[in-house]
This record gives C-alpha cells, structure tokens and sequence, in this order.
C-alpha cells in the first residue's frame, strides 16, 4: 500500500507543475528553462508513462517565475524524503516482528538491578529485580534450568567448618580441622556428590529469585491469600512444577505479629496486611526432595528494626558456629547471646528481646522437611554433633512476648507422616484423601488450599479439569490425622499483643567447606 500511495502523490505533482507552467509568461529565458525541465524529468522518470508528458512539457515550458519552480523542486525534494523515512520504519518493523516470533536466551537487555523492596530491614545490595543481572525477564518468567542451561548454577557462600568449641583447648590439632580444604580425599568426595549439590543450588536459585519477586508487591493493603498465591504460582513457574519431582517445599507461611510460625490463610481468609504488622514469610523448593527452606521477616515501621536486627544477627551467629563435628548445645548458647543482648521501645515501653526456646532449627532429608535433629537457640540443648553431607534449616525466633509458643488458631498446615504407620481406613472419603495426599504430596507439607485448586496441588500430577478438587474434605482430614497417618501443624502463637520475628538460612555440611546455599542480596 505504501507504494501506491507514493506513486499517486507524484503523478498529481507533475499535473500540477505542468499546468502551472503552460499559464505562465516567457520572459525569464533559457535559464529558468533548463531548472524547469531538470525538474520535470526528475518527476516523469517515475512514472511508466510520462514519455509523451515529457515532450509537451519541453514544448509548453519556456521559462516561468523563479518560486514556482522552486517549490516545485522542494515539493518533489519532500516527497522523496518521505519515501525513505517509510521505508526505514518498514525495516525496523520486519525486525520487530522477527524478532517476537523467538524466544530470547537473555529476557532483559537491563542486567542492573534498580527496584528497591518495600520492607525494612533488608541489606543494602537487596533489589526485588536482583535477577536481571542473569539476565532473567522482570517479572521473572523464564524457568531456571532454562535461564542456566549449560552453565551452573549460582553457588552459595562458601565458608570453611569451624573448629568445634569444645575442641578448641583440647589437644586435637586444628590442622586435622581445616585440612578438610586442602584434602585430596575430601575434595573427591565433594566431586562425588555434585550431583545433588546441582539440585540443591538450582531449588535456591528458584527461591532467591521468587522471593525477590515476592518483595516487590508485598506491602500494606494487600491480601494475605493473593500474596500467597502469586507467590506460590511464580515458585511452580520458575522451577517447572512436575509432582514430587520438582515444585513447592511446603505451603508459604506468612504468620502475623504474636504468630511465630505455621500460618497460612484457610479459603475464606480475607485478612489483609497493614502497616503495623511484622509478617514472617517462609516458603519452600523442591527438586529430587532436596529442600530448601528459607525466611525472613517483613516490617514497614521502623520501631520494630530493633526486633529484626536481633532475630538475623542471631540467626548469622547460629550459620557461622555450625559445622561438621559441632555440637548442637553449642550453636543454641551463641544464638541466645546475641538475641538478648538487643531490646525494642514500643509505645514508650521497653521490652526485652526473648529467644522462643521451644522453637528450634532442623535437619532436612530428602522428602522430609524435619529429619530428626534440631538447632536450639537456647542454651543448654542437645550434645548431638553434627556431620558430614548433612543440610540444616538455622533458623531464629525473637519475641517481645514471654518466649514460648503454643499451638492455636485455625490449622491450615498438614503433612503425612514420614513413618507413617499402616492402619486401615474404613471411611471411603478418608482412603480417596488418603490416595490424594500419597500421590499428590508424599510425605511433603501441604495446606487446605492447595487440596481446593482446581488441580488438587499438581497440574503435572492431576490436571486442571477439576475432578482433583477436594470438597466435603474436613471429616476425611480429620480421621486421618486422629490414626495418625497425617500430622497437623497449627499455628505456633506466643501472648496476643507481642510481636515475633524470624529469619532463616539452609546449610549444606559438604566434606571441604560449609555453603549457605540459600543467602542472598537481600539476607
């Protein structure tokens, strides 16, 4: 069309210019002739049928007034600048379109993060686009094996184990201790489980990046069950959900104020998240099992930085006494040290900042989120040590209440039993829930939510037609937890009108170092 419509254009002008140039009086003489037919002919070259026009012309044309045939020049001079400009946009429109029918290795052509996070507390470096420096698309949409294909994975901060303090003035020489770097045998092992150390580091990339997407809309005003879904869909997009081969950890809890831990809005929650709050985000990522369980604590009122700066002190102290032949009594006392060595004004009262002593950090397996041992953050703990090619979740909880929790609330966590004993169900609702959560989850936490998806809590396992939602599911749930196959987590609440913080890190205990394979930017 565009050519057409240029060929129009130049034929009206040489119309114009030849009808103008018959009215006019000779006297300008041979001249204003030549300039004339100059112009004419560049006119009539374009056109397929001008050869008898371009005698008339050369016939009809003896002079004419000096402007008009200037403005005929600048008339045809236009035109032709028009021309090129159309055809230059025309190119840049073929490579758009080119361009759009690929899909990009690199999403974002900007690799400097730039957006700062909403809430307080979170280190400088922190930026909810931190992941366009991979060159990850914001908001992030391309899946992480994919952002990484033929490269590896982000590792974590490596820091070599700490000599023991209980073999600090012993007679073991500490050469024995940090050898393990230097170790031809130890590093072998280390190569022997790259592997499982790929998978790891992969679940921690998925987590670094979904929460510092999460950090750039949670704020006040926004609804606790849309938080928690956009969270937790953008976890399933970038780690490719596939069933219990790859997806979430565990449901994204997200406990307000006196609520510690294990919160997550039931259907039916419209509870909403208000400047005043201290909301503890803590969610998971799987891949083969290997989890990753991380946490922080978000906050937009100043005066309770005090609270939050004890919980992640605290809990860096408790990451760097961990390590191979450690005794967990001892990663208790050093936590507790530090938290209550901090307190916080509110409303013009002071308030000492308390450890929650029975609340603990774990050890992870594969598929099971509490493997056995627990970190105390409170002196006096176990004597148990830790070991080799172990992972730890260290996490910290700091309270301005009386620092001890107890079950309450509405329960919305639940999760089968690792060891879960072989009993029989006579209710036919209890053995369809029963099938549900086995194929489902596994031994894997879940909430109420995910059983009323449309796909049950896998699109990958169930599908998206619906028939995997849960209805009518509340007395099946409840007979399967009264024989003791399933496990309710209620909400962990210390006294109503304290405020609670955490903050939380996974380790990994490899044979010539310790890595803290989920930190990042932000904590």
């Amino acid at each position: 069309m565009a050519d057409e419509d240029e060929g129009n254009t130049k034929t009206q002008l040489t119309s114009e210019i030849t009808n103008d140039e018959t009215n006019e009086n000779n006297n300008d003489g041979k001249q204003q002739e030549n300039k004339s037919k100059d112009t004419v002919d560049s006119v009539g070259n374009n056109d397929e049928n001008d050869g008898d026009n371009d005698e008339e012309e050369d016939g009809n044309v003896d002079g004419g007034k000096s402007n008009d045939d200037e403005d005929a020049a600048a008339a045809v001079a236009t035109t032709e600048k028009k021309k090129k400009k159309r055809k230059k946009k025309k190119k840049k429109k073929k490579k758009k379109s080119s361009n759009e029918g690929t899909t990009p290795t690199i999403g974002n052509t900007n690799t400097t993060p730039s957006q700062k996070p909403h809430g307080r507390m979170l280190n400088d470096t922190a930026f909810t686009d931190y992941y366009v420096k991979h060159g990850q698309t914001n908001p992030p949409t391309i899946p992480i094996s994919i952002l990484f294909a033929n490269k590896e994975f982000p590792f974590g901060e490596e820091v070599p184990h700490p000599t023991p303090k209980h073999l600090i003035s012993s007679t073991v020489n500490n050469e024995d201790i940090t050898s393990r770097t230097t170790s031809a045998e130890k590093r072998a092992l280390d190569r022997m489980q790259s592997d499982i150390y790929s998978k790891v580091r992969h679940a921690a990339e998925v987590h670094r990046q979904v929460r510092s997407y999460a950090q750039s809309f949670i704020k006040p005003g926004i609804s606790l069950v849309d938080m928690c879904e956009r969270l937790e869909n953008k976890n399933r997009e970038l780690i490719e959900e596939d069933g219990l081969e790859r997806g979430i950890g565990f449901p994204t809890g997200c406990s307000l104020n006196h609520v510690a831990a294990h919160y997550t809005p039931n259907p039916g929650d419209e509870t909403v998240l208000k400047y005043d709050d201290v909301m503890k985000i803590d969610f998971g990522c799987q891949i083969d099992g290997r989890i990753i369980d991380s946490a922080w604590t978000v906050s937009f009122n100043p005066i309770y930085d005090p609270l939050l700066e004890a919980v992640k002190e605290a809990t860096n102290t408790g990451i760097t006494e961990a390590g191979i032949d450690v005794r967990l009594c001892d990663i208790g006392e050093a936590i507790q040290e530090v938290m209550e060595s901090y307190e916080v004004e509110i409303g013009g009262k002071v308030y000492p900042v308390k450890c929650i002593r029975n609340l603990n950090g774990h050890s992870i397996a594969p598929y099971q989120i509490h493997a056995g041992k627990s970190v105390p953050i409170v002196k006096g703990g176990d004597t148990t040590k830790m070991e080799e090619d172990e992972m730890y979740a260290i996490e910290t909880f700091g309270t301005t209440g009386r620092g001890y929790i107890v079950e309450d609330l509405e329960c919305s966590h639940y999760m089968k039993n690792f060891h879960a004993p072989h009993v029989p169900l006579r209710l036919p609702r209890a053995k369809k829930l029963f099938n549900h959560i086995t194929k489902t989850f596994g031994t894997l936490a879940f909430c109420r939510r995910w059983l009323e998806r449309e796909d049950g809590g896998s699109a990958t396992i169930n599908g998206t037609n619906g028939s995997a939602k849960q209805v009518k599911y509340m007395g099946a749930l409840k007979n399967l937890c009264d024989v003791g196959i399933v496990q309710a987590y209620p909400p962990l609440c210390d006294i109503r009108g304290c405020y609670t913080a955490q903050y939380e890190h996974t380790i990994m205990l490899r044979p010539i170092c310790k890595e803290i394979v989920s930190k990042g930017d932000d904590y």
